[in-house]
């Protein structure tokens, strides 16, 4: 029950699945088999998938390592939404894609999940948007290193709290790829 009037749809948000991002992720294998069954629901199901693609120093704009993974393609007529901050929302065009489209749910997957993901997840919610993140789709790489909690530790806390995340007039909470069924409504 999004608070954005007009906008009953559903997309599929696929968030920086590139390369560079994916190359030493967590369960990189199970998580990209799951993101591949997802695309292909939403698209069985005649839900739009969305495209979002960073660019820093890291992933230049047109290297290899800024490029989707071979595993996933997008279609010519799935929008593509370059950002170059965490939100995928901040100076981009996705408010527009998605206003244009009547959107007003999303289901939430990709990368990384302590950066972009969730960046992303408290953005949507701000913005009025009803958001879903499924819960064995996302991942991130160990930074543990830095001080940081194992991957597995990272992605099980981010789901947790997002399970029970609340706010007035809009809905959020996990899902497993398993369970996700686009076009049909969740129960309120």
């Amino acid at each position: 029950m999004t608070t954005l009037t007009d906008r009953p749809h559903t997309a599929l948000l696929v968030i920086d699945v590139q390369n560079g991002v994916m190359e030493t992720a967590h369960d990189r294998e199970s998580v990209l088999a799951n993101l591949v069954t997802l695309v292909d629901k939403a698209r069985a199901a005649g839900t739009e998938v969305v495209w979002v693609q960073h660019s820093s120093d890291e992933l230049p704009r047109g290297s290899q390592t800024w490029e989707y993974v071979p595993e996933l393609v997008r279609r010519e007529e799935e929008p593509l939404v370059h950002k170059l901050y965490g939100d995928s929302f901040e100076d981009t065009d996705l408010e527009e894609v998605l206003a244009s489209r009547g959107i007003g749910s999303l289901v939430v997957a990709g990368a990384q999940t302590d950066a972009c993901i969730r960046s992303t997840l408290h953005g949507a919610l701000a913005r009025g948007y009803d958001v879903t993140l499924v819960s064995d789709a996302h991942s991130t790489e160990d930074l543990s290193a830095y001080g940081a909690p194992p991957p597995g530790q990272v992605i099980a806390h981010t789901n947790l709290y997002w399970k029970y995340q609340t706010a007035p007039g809009r809905t959020a909470g996990t899902v497993e790829t398993a369970e996700v069924e686009f076009g049909v409504k969740a129960p309120a």
